[in-house]
């Protein structure tokens, strides 16, 4: 199986070399990797030029991508397509990985296999793991069931279906929806603890505070369960101030009259897959 990678990455200079290291020691080689230096300031892409030389299945490319800040959506997904379009060979599986994780020695040769064990799955990833005091802990910002952002793998034919991830708040949870959506099964093998070597959110900028609601607005979930998703996760991240907020960045989409991402269809199977959760949860 032909597995490619492309890795969108903002000054990633204490970390890419970390990251590089664990995919070069991959017990399967990718086909190509793609590292898209999306205007960093630092010294990453002399790092990456010199650790890539000997490998001739990498290479780095400039963006044309930045847009000045480095909020979550948008811009990574627009430096991913930018890695997208230098690939120059095929491939059966395409990865958008971070710079700043460490992936265990087999997570290319296990994605693989998931693959090649079910035509059905589409997506399929490990779990990722932040270190606290000297110990690596899993990151809560996201469920156990949730494939995040900086470790995806999908199948060919799943992203193609879903006409690839899209450049908004909320990218790596509509992706999963719109796949879930057309029948494709996301696979997590929590056997898979992925290193992430600087947790979520500490570089975003500009009034990332409001991403959730927005991205909820864009995933069509309604009011109620924008509300009800918003309290869950200031409980679990125990910051209050999140919940306000997270309905302000609603609002203001809706106000603004944004278009959502997700389509009325979509948006019906979201709202309905979303409250079956959310009663099995309470009642199971």
């Amino acid at each position: 199986m032909k597995v490619a990678i492309v890795i969108p990455i903002h000054n990633e200079a204490t970390h890419v070399e970390k990251m590089l290291d664990s995919l070069f020691g991959q017990s399967l080689n990718p086909t190509e990797v793609i590292i898209v230096d999306d205007h960093s300031t630092d010294q990453s892409h002399p790092i990456i030029t010199k650790l890539i030389q000997n490998h001739s299945n990498v290479k780095c490319v400039i963006s044309n991508a930045n847009d000045g800040s480095h909020l979550p959506g948008p811009k990574v997904v627009n430096a991913f397509y930018q890695g997208l379009k230098a690939l120059e060979l095929d491939y059966d599986v395409i990865c958008k990985f971070d710079g700043d994780i460490v992936l265990p020695q087999n997570y290319l040769e296990r994605i693989a296999q998931l693959f090649a064990s079910d035509p059905e799955i589409g997506m399929a990833g490990g779990l990722l793991f932040i270190q606290k005091d000297s110990k690596w802990v899993y990151e809560t910002i996201a469920s156990k069931h949730h494939l995040r952002g900086p470790i995806k793998a999908y199948r060919k034919a799943c992203f193609d279906d879903i006409q690839g991830i899209k450049p908004v708040l909320g990218w790596d949870t509509i992706d999963v929806l719109q796949a879930q959506f057309r029948g494709w099964k996301i696979m997590i093998d929590p056997s898979l603890e992925v290193k992430h070597l600087k947790p979520t959110g500490t570089t975003y900028d500009g009034d990332s505070r409001f991403n959730l609601g927005q991205a909820l607005y864009n995933m069509r979930t309604g009011w109620l369960l924008a509300t009800l998703s918003a309290a869950k996760l200031t409980i679990v991240r125990k910051k209050p101030k999140l919940f306000f907020n997270s309905l302000w960045g609603y609002f203001k989409a809706y106000r603004a009259k944004q278009p959502p991402i997700l389509s009325k269809k979509e948006g019906q199977f979201v709202k309905k897959f979303r409250w079956k959760k959310l009663l099995s949860r309470l009642f199971c």
